[in-house]
């Protein structure tokens, strides 16, 4: 698991975690547009998640599509699901999430799990 902050907080207001696969060329080339945005969102938590190497961490949840993303607080999942490997994509996604009554997912018991794993992990 690769994590970064560009500046360092006691508690990120969001987590945006990608979930890919190192064998996807796809992810490969999504890793560095992924990467490049963390500079316009320092108090967000990026984390790129290999699903095979932190397989104990993902399961039970099968990805079978990349990449895909998670994004939540500590409290609530806001997004989860397969993106278009676009920078603007990701983008929107975040600033929309971090805006003010951002609407949440609706909680799903393994995504909910998986979030508070990850930010158990990355803290």
């Amino acid at each position: 698991m690769q994590t970064s902050n560009s500046t360092p907080q006691a508690s990120p207001p969001m987590l945006v975690a990608c979930l890919c696969a190192d064998w996807c060329g796809t992810c490969r080339d999504y890793q560095t547009k992924f990467e490049q945005l963390q500079a316009q969102f320092p108090g967000v938590r990026f984390v790129w998640i290999d699903v095979e190497d932190e397989s104990e961490l993902v399961d039970p949840i099968e990805v079978e599509n990349f990449p895909t993303l998670l994004m939540a607080s500590r409290e609530r999942v806001y997004f989860f699901g397969t993106v278009l490997p676009h920078l603007e994509t990701l983008q929107r996604l975040v600033e929309t999430q971090l805006a003010p009554g951002a609407p949440a997912k609706a909680q799903e018991p393994m995504v909910a799990a998986l979030a508070q794993r990850l930010w158990a992990k990355t803290l």
